[in-house]
């Protein structure tokens, strides 16, 4: 069996979705849940983008002590620098640089002729191994661009000390055949292939990132790059979990397996979905909710009779459990510190005991609380702007009036510390909400999404609201959790705005980069 290295790029081309914000605390958990999912790589940032990019890959790269922690770099000094820098203190930190190949890029993009690329590409790559032995090298657009020419600048870049050459499908062009023809026609011709590890970086605008992925491997592809539930730029990238159960169920096919710890799968899915509030849909492939759910009377009967009939994958096997029922009220902190570190959460002491409080709360109010429960309260502490820094909600009145018209009355405290109340009407109650909040603020806000959707099943669930709004010229998204939806929604709002305070505070101010 071939060993297929995983490179997660959940961080970095993942958090590239549209409408996704990521705060530092929450970029550390999931790195640390992708630690024990085991992959190879994880691409943490792109640290020459921001001050605070930076400084979160730093803080991951301080932390992760099981797998190698990759930075994203432009083909210039600056930002290897930045890399470097980001990544130092890491165990075996990889400096991943990156320039366009494709004949449209070159022209339009870069400006730069062939010739310029390849020796820009070159300079680049023996700049990044002067700090380190890892190094990779990705052809930006490969899929569009001359097989020849690939040939010509593989050969050079890997002279120059690139140790991985990844091979993107950046705009999600190719087809199966076509990138595993890629692949082979690159390890049949450059001389020097023997001396690096051939990577795959499928986007999903056509529907084929994993398929095209797969074939890679049959290709000849030793690396896969791959995100937690397939996010990423425009229609997303190769979903890791897809490829992975493929590789596992059809091994004999691959003749490849991976090194990931499978069972972790849904609680990585899971962990991400919160934290990006972007929903698994249910019929996604291995972590939908309807992945195991069977309807028709003949499916329902075979996987009553075996479950082979219907279900080629185990439950169990992705981490699936159907006890999810866990704590009460009679549950003590040795307990519940036992359950958080089962689910992966990980908080400092003081949010630790807030989560606690929360817990017991609710277990005031639930009879049953489940580990989703837990993880969206723990996900309602993950990154937030606590303390003089930060909006606070302290209290929340909403009348509904039956000809339409609700009123809201809402207490804030400021990030000076001031205790503020404002009251407004709506045509409805989340527009009345959102409306004394925006008296209650120096600048105007405006509202591009809100969404709505629950924990688990049942009328006592939890509500969990997400919404994307515009102020002070940035766009920042927010999380808010409670048992009333009113709640979460007064709690969302504000969120989102915190987290645009922090952007402003720190001037932020992010690099495009497509890869």
């Amino acid at each position: 069996m071939g060993k297929i290295e995983i490179f997660d790029t959940t961080l970095r081309d993942g958090e590239q979705s549209a409408g996704v914000n990521l705060h530092a605390d929450e970029k550390l958990e999931i790195a640390c849940q992708l630690e024990r999912l085991g992959v190879d790589v994880m691409e943490a940032g792109f640290p020459a983008s921001s001050r605070g990019d930076f400084l979160s890959v730093q803080r991951i790269a301080r932390t992760i002590q099981k797998c190698s922690v990759a930075a994203l770099a432009r083909s210039t000094k600056n930002d290897i620098d930045a890399a470097w820098e980001a990544i130092k203190e890491g165990v075996n930190p990889r400096i991943h640089v990156f320039i366009a190949t494709s004949p449209i890029h070159m022209e339009h993009k870069l400006r730069m002729t062939p010739e310029q690329v390849v020796q820009k590409a070159v300079e680049s790559v023996r700049y990044a191994a002067n700090f380190t032995g890892n190094v990779e090298w990705s052809a930006e657009d490969a899929t569009r661009s001359d097989w020849d020419f690939l040939v010509e600048i593989v050969t050079k870049v890997i002279d120059a000390g690139a140790t991985v050459v990844n091979l993107p499908d950046t705009v999600g062009y190719a087809t199966p055949q076509e990138y595993a023809g890629m692949f082979r026609y690159l390890r049949e011709r450059v001389p020097n292939i023997h001396r690096a590890k051939l990577s795959a970086h499928c986007h999903d605008d056509l529907g084929l990132a994993v398929a095209n992925s797969l074939a890679a491997i049959a290709g000849g592809a030793e690396q896969i790059e791959c995100t937690i539930n397939g996010i990423g730029e425009r229609a997303g990238n190769a979903s890791l979990e897809e490829i992975a159960i493929a590789l596992a169920i059809r091994k004999q096919v691959y003749q490849a397996e991976t090194g990931l710890e499978l069972n972790q799968i849904v609680r990585t899915s899971r962990l991400v979905s919160k934290y990006t509030g972007l929903a698994v849909p249910p019929n996604k492939a291995v972590v939908g909710a309807n992945a195991f759910a069977h309807e028709s009377g003949i499916h329902q009967d075979g996987v009553l009779k075996n479950k082979l009939t219907y279900e080629i994958i185990r439950p169990e096997m992705i981490g699936l459990s159907s006890n999810a029922i866990v704590l009460g009220k009679h549950s003590g902190r040795h307990a519940f510190r036992n359950k958080c570190e089962e689910l992966g959460i990980q908080l400092d002491d003081e949010r630790f005991h807030l989560l606690f409080k929360h817990f017991k709360e609710l277990t005031e109010k639930r009879k049953e609380v489940t580990d989703e429960d837990i993880l969206a309260l723990a996900a309602d502490l993950t990154g937030k702007e606590k303390g003089a820094d930060a909006y606070e909600l302290v209290f929340l009145q909403v009348h509904y009036g039956a000809q339409g018209v609700s009123t809201a009355t809402i207490g804030i405290k400021t990030p000076e510390g001031e205790f503020v109340q404002e009251a407004a009407t709506g045509n409805g109650s989340v527009e009345a909400i959102y409306q004394t909040i925006q008296r209650l603020l120096p600048e105007p806000i405006e509202l591009m999404d809100y969404r709505i959707q629950s924990t688990t099943s049942g009328i006592d669930s939890l509500a969990e609201v997400y919404v994307k709004v515009k102020h002070q010229g940035h766009i920042g998204t927010g999380r808010g959790i409670d048992n009333d939806v009113l709640g979460a929604s007064a709690k969302a709002l504000l969120d989102a705005i915190n987290r645009i305070m922090v952007k402003v505070r720190a001037g932020a101010v992010f690099a495009t980069n497509h890869h």
